[in-house]
């Protein structure tokens, strides 16, 4: 009779927790000994089910260095949604409580057999541990196609001062992209769609008092749209060519930008503008 044990990682079992074939290698995943040396994972943090000494499922939540919020879920595979839910079930009594899921999934992983059943696993065992289904952000990248023209009819320009920025996302309410968001509420306890300053202060804000602002972010971890808000639709895409073209002209060679998927108005202009879809993010909490 095989004998499951849930239980957290052991220090010196960094490789057993790796040992597991990772099904969606096209995510990159970070080792959990890069995780560990860099501050985000900790073995208290992390948990394995074995059965009869095989490893079958593992999870790890991660929490960056002098972050102010709740770890999250970074890495989670399970041989089946039971042991899954089992061993998250286990590792939620120890930690404290269900703790949010950010469950990264290929790009258009829905037309991927494959790679839906994997991702069909997690978003199961998740659910039967308490956590409940709240949205999925894409993630979309430029890597150096052709910008669209300006049409001249706008002029964007650096904005005045913080004040200006606020008065801005107050008037726009709903931004149409906010890139990090998990991140910075983790770490700063920031929400970005109605307070991205004090995640995105260092970033160059550029403003048309008719069209909206953006914040191009050039110093996180790589170039991005971190915030972009609209007073006026149609110049949607002229907005987001501007924020590219002044990472670019900085030295960018990509910039990343995360739009909600209902958000199909926006996800098109960013298609329009040479972004490409690399991942997905469902939310569970």
């Amino acid at each position: 009779m095989t004998v499951l044990t849930f239980r957290p990682l052991a220090a010196g079992e960094e490789d057993l927790f790796d040992s597991l074939p990772d099904p969606l290698p096209e995510l990159r995943q970070a080792s959990f000994a890069d995780g560990l040396a860099s501050g985000g994972f900790a073995h208290s943090r992390a948990w394995i089910a074995l059965a009869d000494d095989k490893l079958v499922a593992r999870a790890a939540w991660v929490l960056p260095p002098g972050a102010v919020g709740r770890p999250w879920l970074e890495r989670f595979d399970a041989a089946s949604p039971e042991v899954g839910a089992a061993l998250l079930t286990e590792a939620h009594a120890a930690l404290g409580g269900p703790l949010p899921y950010y469950a990264a999934a290929p790009a258009h992983w829905r037309q991927r057999p494959e790679s839906k059943a994997v991702v069909d696993v997690r978003r199961e065992a998740a659910r039967r541990a308490g956590l409940v289904e709240r949205g999925e952000r894409l993630r979309l990248t430029w890597a150096g196609a052709n910008l669209p023209a300006t049409s001249g009819r706008h002029t964007f320009r650096p904005v005045t001062g913080e004040d200006e920025i606020r008065s801005l996302v107050a008037r726009i309410g709903r931004p149409d992209i906010v890139t990090g968001a998990e991140t910075a509420l983790a770490v700063l306890g920031a929400d970005l769609a109605s307070a991205p300053l004090p995640w995105l202060r260092t970033a160059k804000w550029l403003v048309s008092e008719e069209v909206g602002l953006v914040a191009a972010a050039g110093d996180h971890c790589y170039p991005l749209i971190g915030y972009l808000g609209l007073l006026d639709a149609g110049a949607r895409e002229e907005l987001i060519a501007e924020a590219v073209r002044v990472l670019s002209g900085a030295g960018a060679r990509e910039v990343v930008a995360d739009v909600d998927s209902y958000r199909v108005e926006v996800l098109a202009a960013l298609e329009r503008t040479g972004f490409r879809q690399v991942r997905s993010r469902i939310v569970l909490t």
